[in-house]
């Protein structure tokens, strides 16, 4: 069964940015591309570094550490170094707030 949590309203992530969680220790990187709310798992499949910290340039973001850059709207590794594709996350709006699925 799938859980999800509450990370802010819809009005405080604008198309164009991003906000990183972290949950249970897990960070989780929550994406508004034009209007369209995406979640995926929120460090570099390279290095583990926190992609909140990273560049949202259009629909892909890259790391900040080695700047391994990954699409946003399918979660896949589209510049080395990084080669594994992101984990996604199910995303809801409720009442104005955006959930995300974490288990």
């Amino acid at each position: 069964m799938s859980t999800f949590i509450k990370v802010c309203p819809v009005s405080e992530l604008p198309p164009g940015s991003m906000k990183g969680i972290e949950h249970d220790g897990k960070r989780i990187l929550v994406v508004n591309l034009d209007g369209t709310v995406y979640a995926w798992d929120g460090t570099c499949t390279h290095e583990e570094y926190d992609l909140s910290m990273g560049f949202l340039t259009g629909d892909s973001i890259t790391c900040a550490l080695h700047l391994s850059r990954f699409n946003m709207l399918t979660g896949e590794a589209v510049n080395p170094p990084a080669e594994k594709p992101l984990g996604k996350h199910q995303v809801k709006i409720a009442n104005g707030d955006i959930l995300v699925e974490v288990a």
